[in-house]
């Protein structure tokens, strides 16, 4: 007969492939039940897009095969842990988003834009839910990264309220503030008006279910930060920066923001993006114009992980500005090391948020 504390004992040998740790030791695993033969119980997820549930479920019943009874009919149930409530007046927007990430930087001009793009599309390559928040005010630039400047926002009724709804391409929802202002002029904004302005987007936005939103942060400390902050349930940030010490200081800073107090969310993270200098005709060569390994030795120093280096290559340049981002193809082999570097991003991001959810 079989045992509620075998199917236990048996499930203590199956871990978390991100994580090294046993699913029981996780409390991964919930409401076992065992009716003769039949044995059910909850797997309970970080995410509901989780790219290695499969992986689980079935090491789940491999487990329970081998160790406890081979004939043993297993019905897991794939689950998730609720977010954390947002603000009464948000929670019917932000209710099904699963995971809210910021992408910021401490100076301008290190390719965070790039870097929340690209870690989108990579999310959405894993079969996640995918939003993008193009939340630099001052200078969006998701309408070209992504080739809809001239497309139209459309309201959407739910009960008495009218939303817009996010403009849908590669498989990502997407919402700028740049759809709603003329390209040609500066946005000449005080902070309140900026903030307005974000608040504005996050919040009249119909997203519906949403595994990772990716908020793309204007550069800097400020009013932008503060008010997402104070609006938004964030899981966790992602600080972009350069190799050079120039750079490095603005990161110190940024970490500082995010754990202020009044602020308070993790930072999940450091990318270090134009690490090195890749020519397409020598794919395997590496060279460090500015630096080699800044960002890894301040992670080292912080005890902040370091997610992913992003090779300076014209790829990526050229990708952004035709509207179609790198991580999306299928890449000849001069591309092959740029896709790896997103796609090991989004892999690291999706380890550090489990790591936070179920430490917390």
């Amino acid at each position: 007969m079989i045992t509620t504390t075998q199917i236990e004992m048996a499930l203590g040998h199956v871990n978390d492939p991100d994580l090294g740790r046993s699913l029981t030791e996780l409390g991964m695993i919930e409401n076992i039940k065992v009716d003769g033969k039949k044995v059910s119980f909850d797997l309970v997820l970080t995410t509901p897009a989780c790219p290695m549930k499969k992986k689980m479920s079935d090491d789940c019943i491999a487990a329970i095969h081998e160790l406890v009874d081979r004939e043993a009919e297993v019905d897991i149930n794939l689950t998730s842990k609720p977010q954390p409530d947002p603000k009464e007046e948000y929670k019917e927007i932000f209710s099904k988003i699963h995971h809210i990430i910021a992408v910021a930087s401490g100076k301008g001009g290190v390719g965070k834009s790039t870097v929340a793009a690209n870690l989108a599309v990579s999310l959405a390559r894993t079969g996640a839910k995918v939003a993008l928040v193009d939340a630099d005010i001052y200078g969006p630039s998701v309408p070209i990264m992504f080739d809809i400047k001239d497309e139209e926002v459309y309201g959407h009724r739910v009960g008495d309220k009218t939303y817009m709804l996010p403009i849908e391409k590669y498989g990502i929802k997407l919402m700028s503030v740049g759809f709603f202002v003329d390209p040609t002029k500066a946005l000449a904004w005080r902070g309140p008006m900026a903030s307005g302005a974000l608040k504005q987007i996050l919040t009249e936005t119909w997203w519906d279910e949403i595994d990772y939103m990716v908020v793309d942060m204007p550069p800097g400390t400020g009013d932008i930060q503060l008010t997402l902050a104070q609006t938004i349930p964030v899981s966790g940030a992602i600080i972009v920066s350069t190799p050079q010490q120039v750079a490095l200081a603005d990161v110190v800073r940024g970490v500082e923001l995010f754990r202020n107090e009044s602020v308070n969310i993790p930072v999940l993270g450091f990318v270090e993006n134009m690490a090195y200098f890749t020519p397409a005709e020598l794919p395997q060569n590496k060279y460090y114009i500015f630096g080699k390994g800044g960002c890894r030795r301040l992670a080292e120093e912080m005890d902040i992980p370091l997610l992913g280096e992003i090779p300076l290559v014209q790829a990526i340049a050229e990708s952004g500005d035709s509207g179609k981002p790198v991580a999306l193809f299928s890449p000849d082999k001069t591309q092959d090391p740029v896709r790896d570097a997103f796609d090991t991003l989004a892999q690291n991001t999706i380890k550090e948020i489990c790591k936070l959810k179920i430490n917390n």
